[in-house]
């Protein structure tokens, strides 16, 4: 019988802390919307033009950057602090070096957002606004080094104080830069992207003033130099990081798809899409809360060669986020539309995107076994598969669905989600099964191993 309540009481106090610091930087992409919106359609599907192609690249970023949590945690409960610290300063290089990779592919192709059939006055808000936050790429690779080593650790709650604080800082920031106030001039939709990149330095600057000054961390030696760099650890992190990467590009790419689609439909369902998955990213940010404490006790499980105890911490966080996910179902459709109208108050973009929300209601559930899955799997190092999964579910089923219900079956926006839904829920299951079945011939692998000989 798995033990529930002991694994759920552990999960939550290792969750709850990074479930705010997520929903704290979700909550700023929130606040920028609505914030941004009271300009108007057009500067707020200029914000869903350039962040549906930052945020690909910015997820990437936090996959390669999320190798360091797992092999932190595998060491934590082998024991072993030099090796800790050696995750650490390889970790870093690589994170800064992808930052800077990023950074130049994001500059390199900004201004072949002309070429994506997007309106033209939408384009002109874009590029200069996704020139400002593809700033910030470097300062939040550099924090989420060090958030991913102390999460590693079991120590979340430092990076969600830091968080939270330095997105109320945003906010403020937006309001000054936005709309000119305090004397300084209206930025408009680009004063929401320097109030970002401000926010995201200072962020970056705290955790590591944190960490170099906390007695907790005194045991490792963390550095920055190039002095021991060992390419087999380099290897390694690479063979979890970038596989990682690359699952959060084909999902989150698959969203900035759909948001390319949206502008094929008009500044309006564009508009009603930022909204609806800006909503949307609140509950599934929350959820990758819960993703890295799987990640993280699974990983630490698997340090201790403790496979029972791996697969109750595994399938309790599944337990925790379906409980999560189907309460943000009710509210979304409950409210689907009250909540466009914080946004907005064009009544035919609320409309589309009361709709939406709809829709958002029904794939809540698929959504959050999917991003846990991904965790959990992660903190067992098994990444490959997983990432053929979500490749596969997103380009090969989804948006190929969604496309088809959009443009050829006359559905519009509402197809386009249809699609998205259907690569989630095929995602969820596939994930959620492929737990169970890695977890279950590791158990029975270890049972036979200390069997007696008959």
């Amino acid at each position: 019988m798995l033990n529930f309540k002991d694994n759920f009481s552990k999960t939550f106090y290792l969750a709850y802390p990074v479930m705010l610091s997520q929903l704290g930087q979700v909550l700023v992409g929130v606040a920028d919307s609505m914030m941004v919106g009271r300009l108007g359609a057009e500067p707020l599907a200029a914000a869903s033009l350039a962040n549906s192609i930052f945020f690909v690249v910015l997820m990437f970023g936090i996959g390669v950057s999320m190798a360091i949590t797992p092999l932190v945690a595998m060491a934590d409960g082998n024991k072993k602090p030099k090796r800790i610290s050696r995750v650490f300063n390889h970790g870093f290089i690589i994170n800064m070096l992808t930052g800077v990779v990023l950074f130049l592919i994001i500059v390199f192709f900004s201004p072949m957002l002309h070429y994506l059939n997007q309106p033209e006055e939408v384009v002109v808000l874009a590029v200069p606004y996704l020139a400002i936050i593809t700033l910030s790429l470097l300062p939040f690779m550099f924090f989420q080094t060090f958030k991913q080593f102390a999460e590693g650790l079991s120590q979340t709650k430092q990076a969600m104080y830091i968080t939270l604080v330095c997105n109320g800082f945003n906010v403020f920031l937006n309001w000054v830069l936005i709309y000119g106030n305090l004397g300084f001039p209206a930025m408009g939709l680009n004063g929401a992207g320097w109030a970002t990149l401000i926010s995201r330095v200072l962020m970056g600057l705290a955790i590591a003033y944190y960490v170099w000054k906390s007695k907790r961390y005194k045991p490792f030696e963390l550095s920055f130099g190039f002095k021991h760099l060992s390419f087999p650890m380099i290897s390694k992190m690479l063979r979890i990081g970038v596989p990682t990467g690359f699952q959060f590009i084909f999902e989150v790419g698959a969203f900035s798809s759909a948001a390319i689609m949206m502008g094929w439909i008009g500044v309006n369902a564009l508009a009603a899409h930022q909204i609806a998955i800006n909503l949307a990213s609140i509950s599934y940010m929350m959820a990758s809360g819960l993703s890295s404490a799987a990640m993280v006790r699974v990983g630490n499980q698997l340090g201790r060669k403790d496979i029972q105890s791996l697969r109750e911490a595994g399938f309790t966080v599944f337990a925790m986020v379906a409980m999560f996910m189907s309460v943000s179902a009710v509210i979304f459709i409950a409210f689907r539309e009250f909540l466009p109208s914080l946004y907005i108050d064009d009544m035919e973009v609320i409309k589309m995107s009361a709709t939406l929300l709809i829709i958002a209601g029904l794939f809540q559930l698929s959504d959050g076994i999917q991003v846990v899955g991904l965790g959990a799997l992660r903190g067992m190092s098994d990444v490959k598969i997983p990432t053929i999964v979500t490749l596969i579910a997103y380009w090969v089923i989804g948006l190929p669905l969604g496309y088809v219900f959009a443009f050829s079956m006359g559905m519009d926006e509402v197809g386009i989600w249809i699609g998205l839904l259907t690569g989630l829920t095929v995602t969820g299951a596939l994930l959620l099964y492929r737990f169970h079945f890695l977890s279950k011939k590791l158990h029975q692998s270890q049972q036979n191993r200390f069997s007696p000989v008959t």
